[in-house]
């Protein structure tokens, strides 16, 4: 049995990072999950899968082939924060394709990075005007190439 799932444990983590590598968020949320459904099983898998008896403690003591309850509550908790992270994912999901009528995550970075409309131009730094016009139309005169003068009046 134990055989079983941990193939079963490899293909889940495999088709996970596989779904995680696309450019569709879509398939990339959903690999986000399959991944976790397959570490969730490894966790599941390591309390011990045989267990013939129930892990309840009686007056004559713990069962011996008991399952491991630990593993069981870690694997619960993890299925609820899941859940919680895939919902949260597809809202996100959701909004993205609202704003930007598109889910890959090459457009969205491509928007993301573009500056904002509502926000001032950046200042032109020094030296970056040397291609400017002046109002005139001609060139702005540009010092590009010429001695830096000191303040004595050499070059």
């Amino acid at each position: 049995m134990e055989i079983i799932v941990s193939i079963t444990v490899g293909v889940l983590v495999a088709i996970g990072i596989w779904m995680m590598l696309d450019r569709g968020l879509l398939r990339v949320v959903l690999g986000v999950i399959v991944l976790g459904n397959g570490v969730n099983l490894a966790v599941f898998s390591a309390g011990r899968l045989d267990g013939r008896a129930a892990a309840f403690v009686t007056e004559a003591g713990a069962p011996a082939l008991a399952a491991n309850p630990l593993p069981q509550a870690l694997v619960l908790t993890a299925i609820v924060i899941g859940f919680a992270l895939f919902v949260f994912a597809l809202a996100v999901l959701k909004r993205s394709w609202e704003l930007h009528d598109n889910v890959e995550t090459d457009r969205i970075t491509a928007v993301a990075e573009e500056p904002s409309p509502d926000l001032p131009a950046p200042p032109v730094p020094a030296g970056a005007d040397a291609g400017r016009r002046t109002a005139g139309g001609k060139r702005a005169p540009t010092t590009a190439g010429t001695p830096a003068a000191h303040e004595d009046g050499t070059t």
